[in-house]
């Protein structure tokens, strides 16, 4: 995504060439520069032999005029539940725990989605049952993975690997999604 002075130069860049275009078929083909304050020189075609100053833009720290506000990134609440459940990596499994100290796998994802405003079935197998379908290639951040025939459910974090509340004696972790039979995937 462009900043706002990348856009402004982009524009001042564009602007500078239109110039010379126009200007390149009412003089002779020769190359002289252009100087665009704060952007840089560039060399035009046809552009009389002195160098031509283009009047300096606004100042680029600041709002250029007619420019959109700048838009804060969206975060999915998929991408909330993965930072949830991030946080709580090293978190002990107790069986029939949902959180905020301990959990098992279930209990896990539950807490996550809740800390993102949404509510997911408490059982491993409701949470593999609801939401929408997704496919492995399809997968997203947050999408819940059930593994071991819907024993077992997952967050799915990206870049191929699930944060999940293994088994006891084993705490909450990041684990290649290849590590476990992977069942089915859905998105809330």
């Amino acid at each position: 995504m462009a900043t706002l002075s990348t856009k402004a130069r982009r524009v001042a860049v564009a602007s500078t060439l239109a110039l010379g275009a126009i200007a390149a078929s009412a003089a002779p083909a020769l190359a002289e520069p252009v100087t665009v304050p704060g952007v840089g020189t560039f060399d035009i075609p046809g552009v009389p032999a002195q160098t031509i100053e283009i009047p300096g833009l606004p100042q680029l720290q600041g709002q250029v005029p007619g420019a959109p506000a700048a838009v804060a990134p969206i975060i999915t609440a998929g991408q909330k539940a993965v930072d949830a459940a991030a946080s709580k990596i090293g978190a002990p499994y107790v069986y029939g725990a949902s959180g905020p100290d301990s959990f098992d796998c279930s209990g896990l994802v539950q807490w996550a989605f809740k800390q993102a405003g949404l509510n997911l079935p408490r059982t491993s197998y409701d949470q593999a049952a609801a939401g929408t379908p997704v496919s492995t290639n399809a997968l997203q951040p947050g999408d819940v993975v059930s593994f071991y025939g819907g024993s077992h459910s997952g967050i799915y974090a990206g870049n191929g690997e699930v944060i999940h509340a293994a088994t006891s004696g084993t705490p909450v972790k990041r684990a290649p999604i290849s590590s476990m039979p992977m069942d089915g995937a859905r998105r809330y």
